[in-house]
């Protein structure tokens, strides 16, 4: 009886050793290696890849924004500002949906098919808005002009860019209003353009975000 107690005791001592230097390599020394490698080598990534403007975190590259004017009585849905580049449908789950303005509950697609009525029916409104919310004086913007982009959520419903073609087509809009030249915005997309991921993955691409904050630094400046 006396053996089998010590032996018992002798394995649980055993046990709960292994079980705390586990913890401590596992649980304290392994995440505290890793955070400081991550801190080191891709601090801005590790942090949420933050974007800043005027010393303030803004937003993050990774997660699109919305550039709307504020509700009107009765409204459910705000409209778009306009003196600002607009990024994709924000969609991404359904027009009732709690991710309609890029509330971060929830992300995901439409999981609708590409013949899906109400799919189709959305990206026509969609195709007829963009084209009349992009045409001005002297530049009219054509439905067949509008790229796949604007008139379609991404897979999460989130992204933070749009393909070269789209912030093009806001050029003459985004200047109008905000009084600037249609060359001194156009400057602004090429400069912000960013080419493919390792030259040959995607798409060229613009970071909506960080486009806007230098066109506010751009009226500002005008």
């Amino acid at each position: 009886m006396n053996n089998s107690l010590t032996n018992s005791a002798r394995l649980l001592g055993a046990g709960l050793r292994a079980l705390l230097m586990l913890t401590l390599v596992t649980g304290v020394i392994y995440p505290l290696v890793i955070t400081g490698i991550a801190q080191g080598l891709f601090h801005d990534k590790a942090n949420g890849s933050e974007i800043k403007a005027d010393g303030k975190v803004v937003g993050s590259s990774l997660i699109g924004q919305a550039y709307n004017l504020p509700l009107k009585k009765g409204q459910e849905t705000p409209d778009a500002d306009l003196k600002w580049f607009q990024g994709r449908p924000q969609n991404g789950l359904g027009s009732n949906s709690v991710n309609t303005q890029y509330k971060l509950i929830l992300s995901g697609a439409t999981n609708r098919s590409a013949d899906n009525e109400e799919l189709v029916q959305w990206v026509k409104d969609a195709k007829a808005a963009v084209a009349k919310d992009n045409s001005v004086a002297g530049y009219k913007v054509q439905r067949s002009d509008v790229p796949a982009d604007a008139v379609t959520s991404s897979g999460s419903g989130l992204d933070p860019d749009i393909s070269r073609d789209y912030a093009d087509l806001q050029v003459h809009r985004v200047a109008e209003k905000n009084g600037l030249s249609v060359a001194r915005v156009q400057k602004l997309v090429d400069d912000h353009v960013e080419g493919r991921t390792l030259g040959f993955i995607g798409e060229p691409r613009v970071n909506v975000l960080e486009l806007n904050i230098a066109l506010k630094a751009l009226a500002a400046k005008s």
